[in-house]
């Protein structure tokens, strides 16, 4: 009886290509050295996966379909055949490779069921080998023998791994959270790192340089089955890692001249409030928008990440709508509260920012986060969906309002960029432009740079005269906006920042020197 695996194997027996990638939310495709061929064009679910496979999943390894973990096993199809398992955040992912297509695993010959008859033996000078039984490979370092259940990717063979087993990387990202860091970096053969309030340090108790090899099988031990895919292509790759109660952690995998390294980010398991962060009012001014484009602004690092899930947090908590999330990868996880929550991932999810927010349009949302804003076509939906009555939340990676209103009108062709004025002076509410200093006593803030889109700036906007913008936000403090001098300012005056660290973050450095001599604060390095 045909089983509804064996059609997809029939395209590897005719030489099409070598595995088959079940990914789940994207086509089934079948892959020949560094090209992809979709054998099915609809999207997979992973209950569908599921029951393509079903037929052939042994009993022992049945966690992979009901729980969290990873699997490998081999089963008969016309020859044996190998497939590896991953079921992860209510995904399943599966690659299969059928042996004489050049498996990595070495499989358990199959049962024969009818044995072919007996041939003449040819002359001795040219008689081949017997077909069976085939005399066992001697073992090797990088491959086990086959078993029931193995890890998807281990350096070396390793045995049957339960689900929710400890992972390579878990002891240094347990370190990095100990130590109260916010990034891992592992680069080969050299000693593992971090990031702690700013600066680079070794991590305390990991003196060993990693190998590229060592490194790379910590990666892809906790890699979904669609970025392992990407990582072989490109040599990078995005996503997400969860040690469950204790953070999440944004992954990015890449080589350089030494090999395989990685940067390890912390989104905590809590998600910090407004008044964790101390956000100011006009802030939450703009979580109550029915309508309108909010951009939360920064360098990479800054916490552009932490004040946006605060702000989606606070929404969750007070309003009654549908929220949907676009991240690659999704960091800050919500529960649905009083909020309907939907997070979708590109790459796994989505194909695009832009293909996900266009189809959010046919979604009934209330409100869409856009977790970058990177390209022509995601800046223009984005404005498109403001317009037409959703609150859109969007991230770019300016350091100040103003040159945020600038980068998003420069994207556009020339000939087009009066309209998008017009556009963006309707549909721009306001603007965070963020950085984070480094705290008095250890730790870090962020200062915020906030303008607020009122009738005033909506003009300015139009008419191409956004250099008049911060004379306006020093006039209408107000109603909420500060610049980035005055947040800093703050802080020092405070006492929670210190002069020369702050000196250091602002962006218009003369004139912040003339607001401390004002006050008569000193900088020692200057």
């Amino acid at each position: 009886m045909l089983r509804p695996i064996d059609r997809f194997i029939a395209a590897v027996r005719r030489g099409e290509g070598e595995e088959i990638l079940f990914v789940t939310g994207q086509p089934i495709r079948l892959r020949s050295g560094q090209q992809m061929k979709v054998l099915l064009a609809q999207p997979v679910r992973a209950d569908q996966i599921q029951a393509i496979l079903k037929d052939v999943v042994p009993p022992e390894v049945d966690y992979g379909f009901t729980s969290d973990g990873d699997a490998t096993f081999t089963f008969d199809a016309g020859g044996p055949v190998t497939a590896h398992l991953r079921r992860y955040q209510g995904r399943l992912d599966a690659l299969i490779r059928p042996a004489q297509a050049g498996a990595t695993v070495t499989p358990s010959p199959p049962t024969p069921s009818t044995p072919p008859p007996p041939a003449p033996p040819p002359p001795a000078a040219a008689r081949p080998a017997p077909p069976t039984p085939a005399p066992p490979a001697p073992p090797a370092p990088p491959e086990a023998p086959p078993q029931p259940l193995v890890a998807a990717a281990p350096p070396t063979p390793a045995p049957a791994m339960a689900a929710g087993a400890r992972k390579q990387i878990d002891p240094l990202l347990h370190a990095l959270v100990q130590n109260k860091a916010s990034d891992l970096h592992i680069t080969a053969n050299m000693q593992p790192r971090m990031r702690k309030d700013g600066d680079i340090s070794l991590v305390p108790g990991f003196e060993a340089t990693l190998s590229s090899d060592a490194i790379r099988a910590m990666l892809m031990e906790v890699a979904p089955l669609a970025a392992r895919e990407k990582f072989e292509k490109s040599n990078d790759a995005d996503y997400a890692y969860e040690l469950p109660g204790i953070a999440r952690f944004r992954v990015n995998a890449f080589k350089d001249r030494r090999g395989v390294s990685g940067v390890l980010r912390v989104i905590p398991s809590k998600i910090l409030t407004f008044e964790d962060l101390k956000l100011p009012n006009v802030v939450k001014d703009f979580c109550s928008l029915h309508k309108g484009l909010v951009v939360v602004t920064g360098p990479t690092g800054s916490g552009k990440s932490t004040t946006l899930a605060a702000m989606v947090d606070w929404i969750n908590r007070s309003r009654t709508d549908h929220i949907i999330t676009i991240e690659d990868p999704v960091e800050f996880v919500h529960e649905t509260k009083s909020c309907l929550v939907n997070q979708r991932e590109v790459h796994v999810d989505t194909m695009s920012f832009s293909a996900a927010l266009r189809a959010a349009l046919r979604e009934d949302p209330d409100i869409v986060l856009v977790g970058e804003m990177r390209d022509l076509e995601t800046v223009g939906i984005a404005i498109e969906t403001a317009e037409t009555g959703h609150l859109v939340f969007g991230t770019l990676h300016t350091t100040t309002a103003v040159s945020t209103i600038d980068r998003i009108i420069d994207q556009f062709p020339t000939d087009r960029q009066e309209q998008v004025r017009m556009m963006l002076s309707e549909s721009l509410k306001g603007v965070i432009a963020q950085t984070l200093c480094k705290k008095v006593g250890g730790g870090r803030v962020a200062a915020l740079e906030i303008l607020v889109c009122n009738t005033a700036v909506a003009n300015l906007i139009r008419e191409g005269k956004t250099f008049q913008i911060p004379s306006m936000m020093q006039t209408q403090k107000q109603i909420g906006m500060q610049t980035l001098n005055d947040a800093l300012f703050a802080h020092v005056r405070e006492g929670v920042v210190a002069p020369d660290d702050a000196f250091a973050k602002s962006v218009d450095r003369t004139s912040f020197k003339m607001m401390l001599d004002k006050a008569n604060i000193k900088l020692t390095g200057h």
